[in-house]
């Protein structure tokens, strides 16, 4: 294990990535971690370091994020691991979200992580190596009422990582999308968790914003076990292109894959008789 490596963490105020960069810090890596609120970040983090560079960041602006990145590798002379973490969720149906709602969801969650990615490439491509870890979640994989703009955004993060894992191979470039579980951090509090303005009323979506809501502090999962397996994953030699992460998800996309392959074959005939006779 290299401890020297320059890792880079976005969303690290709070919740996972605050906990990710605390844990990298005692094992001595160099951690540039990012926020749009600094005074936060620097407080939570706690640690006064030179190898700690605390940076305030919209991932939403591209030229921001590319500026970040320029300065990491300026401060520390280089970068090996960025973390795609910042993120967040609206509850609402595809109705009731606004068209700025939506858009939100995915510039933070979407875009702001192929900003991150363009703006490392072009290290990454220099020194022929690096490691990308996006944090996606089961829904990456497996849809759920209400949540839409949430499920879109980490769809997409799976097909990108998937995408850049075969454009990246020769560059020695691996990434990894983590489909994570219900884990204990404050994902689910207010200000992670956002519910629509206009909430019509046949959709029932302050159910499902009360349900997420009442499952704080009691998901199941270990978030300071989740961290030590992502410090795993980047020192991986292989690493795969799809991680799960928690009990519960492995178990939700076991049982997603089994019904898309029975609804695959129960169409099978329709699949097959497109071609040109």
């Amino acid at each position: 294990m290299n401890n020297q490596r320059v890792w880079f963490v976005t969303g690290a105020s709070k919740g996972m990535g605050l906990l990710l960069t605390k844990l990298l810090l005692q094992k001595g890596y160099k951690v540039a971690a990012t926020s749009r609120n600094l005074p936060s970040l620097r407080s939570n983090v706690g640690i006064e370091s030179d190898h700690f560079l605390p940076l305030k960041l919209d991932i939403t602006n591209s030229d921001e994020t590319k500026h970040a990145i320029d300065r990491t590798v300026k401060y520390f002379g280089g970068l090996d691991v960025i973390v795609n973490n910042a993120g967040f969720s609206y509850i609402g149906s595809l109705e009731e979200l606004t068209d700025e709602e939506f858009r939100k969801a995915l510039d933070v969650n979407l875009f702001g992580t192929v900003n991150v990615i363009r703006a490392s490439m072009a290290q990454f491509r220099k020194q022929r190596s690096g490691r990308i870890i996006n944090i996606a979640s089961a829904a990456g994989y497996i849809a759920g009422p209400n949540i839409g703009s949430y499920v879109a955004s980490k769809f997409a993060m799976v097909g990108l990582t998937e995408a850049l894992a075969l454009e990246a191979k020769h560059l020695n470039v691996k990434p990894t999308v983590v489909l994570t579980g219900s884990f204990r951090t404050n994902f689910l509090d207010e200000g992670s968790l956002n519910y629509a303005k206009n909430p019509i009323p046949e959709y029932e979506s302050g159910n499902t914003y009360k349900s997420y809501a009442e499952r704080a502090g009691r998901q199941p999962g270990d978030p300071e076990k989740l961290v030590g397996e992502l410090v795993n994953l980047a020192n991986m030699e292989n690493p795969p292109v799809h991680l799960i992460l928690g009990p519960d998800s492995f178990q939700m996309i076991m049982n997603k894959r089994e019904n898309d392959l029975e609804e695959f074959e129960a169409f099978k005939e329709v699949s097959l008789s497109t071609n040109l006779k």
